[in-house]
C-alpha cells in the first residue's frame, strides 16, 4: 500500500474544483451544416460515409443523445464500442470472455471503461477530449466505417482524437493532436502542458498480473486464470515515454463515487508508478506534452492483446513505428471502401441510398460478424442461425466470407443432426437445444450461396461432427464442451442430416415446434413434445426445396425427389390445418389449442407465418394475399412507423408461451416491433408485385424516419443511423428504439432492398434484374463491382409501373432471358434495363388497396 502521509495534496486541487477564469481563445467549433436529415443533434455528412454528432454543453456542462450513440469497430478477431462520450470497452478474440476493459450496458449512464483526461499543469483543470467529463465547449464527434474521431476546441487548445483498430491485428490506436491556438508562452497561465492519462480497467478479478515496463513505453498484464486466454498479454503502450503509471484502480479513481468525472490520481502531483499483483487492476499512463506558442504535437496510444509474451512484444515494436500507424490507417479506409462499395445505389429515396450503401452492411460485418457485441449485449458467441443469416447480406461484396461461416457452421452439429444454438469461439462450448429450426438455416443458406456464387466446391468440403450424450427426456437444454469426431464428412451430407433431423411431424402434420421455433421467446408452446410450429413448416418447405435443387445438380435426382415429395407432405398439411379463414395459425400448443388465431385473445395474429407462406412460394395464392391483407390492417401502424411482430401482446392469457410473456406488453418480441420480422413482411409485400407498398414500408422502417427531426429524436432515442432490432409498440414508449446494433435485421434489410425491391439478384457469374418498385420512381442506378470490372446499371421506369422487365441492354446490346454476364476484364460496363409491364407477373390491382 503506497502511504501519502509525506506527500502533500496536489496544490491544484482547490483550482480542479473551483477553476481559475482564463480567456480562452480558441476558436469556435463549427457546426457543420451540410449534413444529411439534420435532427438537431447531428446528421450524414454530405456524402453519407460519416454520422456527424454535434453536442452543445448544456446548463451543467453535460452532454450527451437521448441514448448511447455508439459505432462498434471490429476485425476479425479483435475490437472496441465508442460512443458520443467515448469510452466504451475493447475486446480481443472473444467480446463477452475475454474483454480488456470493462463492458457497461448501461443507456442511462454510458460509464466510461477508457477515458482520455487533459490536465493543466499551471492551473489544475481538468477535462477531456472527448465528452466524458462535464464542458463547457461543444464536441463533434463523427463516426465512420471503422473509426470514429472527435474534434473539441476549449482552453486556449484544438482537440482532434481519432480512434481505429487496425484490420488484422488485435490492436487499437488512439491518436491525439493537440494545437495551441495562443501566441505566448506558458508564462501566460494558458494550458500549454497538458497531461494525457489513458485508463482502462480489467475485469475486477484478483487474478490479473501486471508488468512494468514503463521504459519500453508500454505496460502489461496477463490473466492466468483464463481457460483459453491465459497466455496471452495485453498492452497498454504510447508513443511518447510514459511520465508516471499506476495499476492501481483506487489510487487513481479513488474510492468515493467521483470516479471518473475527478479521479484521485489527478488531484496529485504524480502517480506512485505501483505494479503489483492482486490489485483492483487498472492501468494509468502519464504523459506530459509541452506545447509551444501556436505549436502542435501527436502523441498516440495502443491497446492491444498478443497470444504470449513474444507476440505482444513483436506487436508493440510494430505498431510504435508511426509509418505502421499510418499504414493502418490507409488498411481500414481501403479495407471498408473495398466491401461497401462493392455494390451502390443512387434511387429517388436518399434515406434508402443511405442505408443501403454503407450503414447496413457495416453494421452487420462490423457487429454481427465479426464484433458480436454492441451496447445492450456483449455477446463473443455464434448463434447458429444468426450468423449464417447475416452473411447471405455479402454474398456480392464479400462471398468468401459467407463460404466461412459456412463451413463454421457445419462444425457445430452432432452426428445426429442437431446443432448448438451457440457456440463461444475459441473454445466451442456451447448449447445444445431442442430448438427446431436451427438446424435448417444450413441447407437454406448453403443452397442460396451455390445459387448465388455458383460455388459447387462447397458441398464437397469435409468437416468432421460433435459428439456428446443426448438431451435427456427432462433436459430443454445442456451447456458443455463437446468433442469433434475424428472423422469427417462433406458439407453435402451435413446439410442432409440437417434435413432428415428436421423432417419431424406432430398431430396435425406439421414440424414440431420443440422448445422454440425462430422465437425463442415460445418456448413452451411446444415443450412436452407434442406442439406444432406452421411457420417452421412454411420454413422447411422452402428449405427441402432450394436444397432439392443441389440435389439435381449433384446428380442426385432420386434424393431431390424425395425432399420435394415431404415439401408437398408439408404443404398439404399447411393448407388443410393452418389455415384459420382470413391469415394463417402460428402454431399449435402440446394440448392441441392454436396460438395465432382469432379464437385467441393474445397473439391473433403473427406476422412470420404470414410472411413465410408468401415467401416459401407454397401457399396458396389467394390466401397468400388476404393473408398479407390481414398483416397490412392489423400489424402495420403507420402512426407510430411500426410492423409489429404479432398483435395483440400476451398478458393476461392463462396458457404459457414461454419466457415471451415475461416481456412486458409492447415490448421487444412480445407484441412490438421486432424489426427481423418485419423485413419479412415487406419482402412477401414485394414478393407479391406491389412496389408502392413495398417501399413504403421500407421507408416507414427506416430509422432515419423515426429520427429526422428534433422532436423524432426525443422518441425514438437510439442510433439514426443503424437498425434497431426492436421499437416499443405500446404506451407511453410507442414509437421508442430498443436494442440496436446487434441484430439480424440489418443484414436483411440490406438484402430487402437491394434484392427484393430493387430487384437485384446474381446466378452465378451472371446478374438478373427483377425490381418492384414505386410507380412513380423515373428508375434508380446500380453500380456493381465483379472483381476489377465494373457495370453500372441504369433502369428506367418510363411507363410507372411497380414490376416487369421489358429489355436489358449490355453495352448497346440486348441479352438472353435478361442475364447480364458478369466478366473480371478490368472494364466498365454499362447495363441499361426498361421496365414495362410484363403479362407473367401476378397483377397487383387487388392488392394495392392495402395501401389505403
Amino acid at each position: 500500500m503506497v502511504c501519502y502521509g509525506s506527500q502533500r495534496r496536489y496544490r491544484y486541487l482547490h483550482r480542479v474544483l473551483n477553476p481559475l477564469a482564463i480567456e480562452d481563445i480558441a476558436p469556435a467549433l463549427e457546426r457543420p451544416c451540410d449534413l444529411q436529415f439534420d435532427n438537431g443533434l447531428g446528421g450524414f455528412s454530405a456524402d453519407g460515409s460519416e454520422y456527424q454528432i454535434y453536442l452543445q454543453p448544456g446548463a451543467r456542462g453535460n452532454i450527451s443523445t437521448p441514448a448511447p450513440w455508439i459505432n462498434v469497430i471490429a476485425n476479425p478477431a479483435f475490437g472496441f464500442l465508442i460512443s458520443e462520450r467515448g469510452g466504451g470497452y475493447t475486446w480481443a478474440g472473444n467480446s463477452s470472455e475475454n474483454r480488456l476493459t470493462p463492458w457497461h450496458n448501461d443507456p442511462v449512464i454510458d460509464r466510461p471503461g477508457e477515458v482520455i483526461y487533459l490536465r493543466d499543469e499551471e492551473t489544475g483543470e481538468i477535462w477531456s477530449p472527448t465528452p466524458a467529463l462535464p464542458a463547457r465547449n461543444p464536441y463533434l464527434v463523427r463516426h465512420g466505417a471503422g473509426y470514429t474521431t472527435f474534434e473539441h476546441n476549449s482552453h486556449n487548445l484544438k482537440h482532434h482524437l481519432r480512434l481505429f483498430a487496425d484490420t488484422d491485428a488485435p490492436v487499437k490506436i488512439v491518436q491525439l493532436r493537440l494545437e495551441n491556438c495562443s501566441p505566448l508562452r506558458a508564462a501566460s497561465r494558458l494550458p500549454t502542458t497538458p497531461s494525457g492519462y489513458w485508463v482502462w480497467t480489467a475485469k475486477r478479478h484478483s487474478s490479473t498480473s501486471c508488468q512494468n515496463m514503463m521504459p519500453r513505453r508500454r505496460h502489461c498484464s496477463r490473466n492466468a486464470y483464463s481457460n483459453e486466454f491465459g497466455q496471452c498479454v495485453a498492452f497498454l503502450a504510447s508513443s511518447k515515454p510514459p511520465h508516471n503509471l499506476t495499476t492501481d484502480r483506487t489510487e487513481f479513481l479513488g474510492r468515493d463515487a467521483s470516479g471518473v468525472q475527478l479521479p484521485a490520481g489527478l488531484t496529485r502531483m504524480g502517480l506512485s508508478g505501483r505494479v503489483a499483483p492482486g490489485l483492483d487492476p487498472c492501468a494509468a499512463l502519464q504523459v506530459h506534452i509541452d506545447l509551444p506558442a501556436e505549436g502542435s504535437e501527436e502523441v498516440y496510444f495502443l491497446l492491444g492483446q498478443g497470444a504470449n509474451r513474444e507476440a505482444t512484444l513483436s506487436l508493440v515494436r510494430q505498431f510504435l513505428d508511426p509509418v505502421a500507424v499510418d499504414d493502418a490507417w490507409r488498411g481500414v479506409q481501403e479495407l471498408w471502401d473495398r466491401i461497401l462499395g462493392a455494390v451502390t445505389v443512387t434511387t429517388p429515396d436518399p434515406a434508402m441510398n443511405l442505408m443501403l450503401n454503407r450503414w447496413l452492411l457495416y453494421q452487420t460485418l462490423a457487429c454481427r460478424i465479426w464484433g458480436r457485441a454492441a451496447l445492450y449485449q456483449s455477446s463473443g458467441a455464434y448463434g447458429f442461425r444468426d450468423q449464417l443469416q447475416d452473411v447471405l447480406a455479402l454474398l456480392h461484396a464479400d462471398p468468401g466470407l459467407a463460404r466461412e461461416q459456412i463451413l463454421r457452421a457445419a462444425g457445430q452439429q452432432f452426428v445426429a443432426g442437431d446443432v448448438l444454438h451457440w457456440w463461444h469461439p475459441p473454445s466451442g462450448r456451447g448449447v445444445r437445444t431442442r430448438c427446431s429450426d436451427d438446424l435448417l438455416w444450413l441447407p437454406y443458406v448453403t443452397a442460396h450461396y451455390v445459387a448465388v456464387t455458383g460455388d459447387a466446391a462447397i458441398l464437397q468440403e469435409r468437416i468432421p461432427f460433435l459428439t456428446g450424450e443426448p438431451l435427456r427426456p427432462e433436459e430443454e437444454e445442456h451447456y458443455g464442451h463437446y468433442i469433434a469426431t475424428a472423422n469427417s464428412d462433406t458439407l453435402y451430407e451435413h446439410c442432409k442430416r440437417a434435413l432428415t433431423r428436421g423432417m419431424t411431424s406432430g398431430p396435425h402434420q406439421l414440424p414440431l415446434i420443440g422448445t422454440g421455433d425462430w422465437n425463442d421467446g415460445m418456448n413452451r408452446v411446444g415443450v412436452h413434445g407434442q406442439g406444432e410450429s406452421i411457420w417452421l413448416g412454411w420454413f422447411l418447405h422452402a428449405a427441402l426445396t432450394n436444397f432439392s435443387a443441389l440435389c439435381d445438380g449433384c446428380g442426385e435426382v432420386s434424393q431431390g425427389g424425395t425432399y420435394r415429395h415431404w415439401a408437398e407432405t408439408i404443404r398439404r398439411a399447411l393448407e388443410a390445418n393452418g389455415w384459420d379463414g382470413e391469415w394463417y395459425r402460428r402454431a399449435f400448443y402440446d394440448d392441441g389449442a392454436p396460438l395465432g388465431s382469432a379464437q385467441n385473445r393474445e397473439c391473433q395474429i403473427d406476422a412470420i407465418a404470414q410472411s413465410w407462406a408468401v415467401l416459401s412460394g407454397a401457399a396458396d395464392p389467394e390466401r397468400g394475399r388476404l393473408a398479407m391483407r390481414a398483416v397490412v390492417d392489423r400489424l402495420v401502424n403507420w402512426e407510430d412507423g411500426l410492423v409489429l411482430l404479432f398483435a395483440p401482446p400476451f398478458d393476461k392469457t392463462a396458457r404459457d408461451p414461454g419466457y415471451i410473456k415475461g416481456y412486458l406488453p409492447g415490448i421487444r418480441e412480445n407484441g412490438g416491433q421486432y424489426t427481423h420480422a418485419a423485413m419479412w413482411a415487406i419482402w412477401a409485400v414485394a414478393s407479391l408485385g406491389d412496389g408502392d407498398l413495398a417501399t413504403s414500408l421500407f421507408q416507414l422502417v427506416n430509422p432515419i424516419a423515426h429520427s429526422d427531426t428534433a422532436e423524432k429524436v426525443a422518441r425514438y432515442k437510439v442510433e439514426p443511423y443503424v437498425v434497431a432490432a426492436d421499437v416499443y409498440s405500446m404506451s407511453p414508449h410507442a414509437g421508442s428504439g430498443g436494442w440496436t446494433w446487434y441484430t439480424g435485421s440489418s443484414g436483411w434489410m440490406h438484402r430487402l432492398g437491394l434484392e427484393a425491391i430493387l430487384g437485384l439478384r446474381r446466378h452465378g457469374e451472371s446478374l438478373h434484374l427483377d425490381p418492384c418498385i414505386p410507380s412513380h420512381w423515373p428508375g434508380y442506378a446500380i453500380s456493381y463491382r465483379y472483381g476489377e470490372a465494373v457495370y453500372t446499371i441504369q433502369v428506367e421506369n418510363p411507363d410507372g409501373v411497380n414490376r416487369g422487365v421489358r429489355h436489358v441492354l449490355l453495352d448497346g446490346e440486348p441479352v438472353a432471358q435478361g442475364l447480364i454476364a458478369l466478366t473480371d476484364d478490368g472494364q466498365q460496363h454499362l447495363v441499361r434495363v426498361q421496365l414495362g409491364n410484363r403479362l407473367q407477373i401476378p397483377s397487383s390491382e387487388n392488392y394495392s388497396a392495402l395501401r389505403q
